[in-house]
């Protein structure tokens, strides 16, 4: 497929009426809210939930998409190792209702690659509708033999090359690789220290 191009520290910015910028910590209200409405209460039971509980997406690789001040869209993406290929998990993609019809997803999309191009990643996997993903460049060619920690639909695991050859021959479990989330670790650490200050009351 052609190589994405894109500045990984500049926002990447459209002839719409939105704009599509790195994710910020003041965005995470209204992402999770957007995420809620689009995929439903049971969204953190899914599969590649599996993948990314825990996990910080892969860096640079979360954006929100900005339309009169207000979120609208996101997407992020997550290190894995797809049957011991490092790629990338593209997830969730998500656009408010009220702004679709705007080619929001398919910017955001785009400026995902590219991205990820320019950081030097060799391959995106997602979960996802063949005939939406495939005028990114992603197809089910190269993921038959690949699985996921869950139940899944093969049909729906596709995967795009940024770099030729990158996902040949993989085979095997898709794991989660990237680094954990700095609450998660607080979390584990807090535990950890109550299970020790239990332990010595004792």
């Amino acid at each position: 497929m052609t190589a994405f191009r894109s500045n990984p520290t500049a926002p990447v910015r459209t002839a719409a009426p939105f704009a599509i910028r790195a994710e910020r910590a003041s965005d995470v209200p209204a992402r999770e809210a957007l995420l809620d409405a689009c995929f439903g209460d049971n969204r953190h039971e899914r599969t590649c939930q599996r993948l990314r509980d825990g996990r910080a997406p892969a860096t640079g690789l979360a954006l929100s998409a900005v339309r009169d001040g207000r979120l609208v869209g996101t997407v992020r993406l997550w290190h894995v190792s797809a049957g011991g290929r490092d790629a990338l998990m593209l997830g969730p993609l998500a656009v408010d209702y009220d702004a679709r019809g705007l080619g929001i997803g398919a910017a955001l999309m785009e400026a995902a690659l590219g991205l990820a191009s320019a950081r030097g990643h060799a391959a995106v996997i997602l979960l996802g509708d063949a005939p939406y993903y495939t005028r990114f460049g992603f197809s089910a060619e190269k993921t038959a033999a690949l699985e996921l920690p869950g139940p899944f639909e093969r049909t729906r695991l596709l995967g795009c090359e940024l770099v030729a050859g990158a996902l040949d021959g993989a085979w095997g479990m898709i794991v989660a690789t990237g680094a954990r989330e700095r609450k998660a670790e607080e979390r584990k650490t807090r535990r950890s220290r109550k299970a020790a200050l239990i332990s010595c009351a004792a």
